[in-house]
């Protein structure tokens, strides 16, 4: 039992200290690293190519590049992360890159119930995720 006694105490100090050192850690994001980027930047906002109209229930692709006016770079040291489409405000869909193997483009196959806005986010590694959308509209 005495053994058991400061290996506890050793274990929450530890926990302890383990808290501590990310109390404090939101502060140290910005808010650009909160908030989505909508505005245009030629390599970092996502590229959306889909029908503007499809019949309710039909698989079609939509296809996310990341910059609407040029590739973005795959780097180990600069990537993007993820891709996620969303309609309105629900995520259908999200892919993880690999830096080096992965490009930043992804074809997702959906099908709708109803219209509305399609968005794709990508998240790059040094910057908060950048947003662009689509209208969609569905047709019994």
């Amino acid at each position: 039992m005495r053994r058991i006694i400061p290996s506890v105490v050793a274990l929450g100090v530890l926990l302890t200290m383990a808290g501590a050192s990310r109390a404090g850690q939101e502060e140290q994001f910005t808010p650009e690293f909160k908030t989505p980027h909508t505005s245009y930047d030629a390599k970092h906002t996502p590229k959306i190519v889909a029908p503007d109209s499809v019949k309710r229930g039909q698989w079609f692709d939509v296809t996310v590049s990341v910059g609407a006016g040029g590739d973005h770079p795959s780097l180990s040291e600069h990537h993007v992360r993820y891709i996620a489409l969303y309609k309105d405000a629900a995520e259908i869909a999200r892919v993880y890159l690999h830096p080096v193997y992965s490009a930043p483009k992804v074809t997702f196959t959906i099908a709708l119930d109803d219209g509305g806005r399609l968005r794709a986010l990508s998240e790059p590694t040094h910057s908060a995720a950048w947003e662009a959308s689509k209208t969609i509209s569905v047709a019994p």
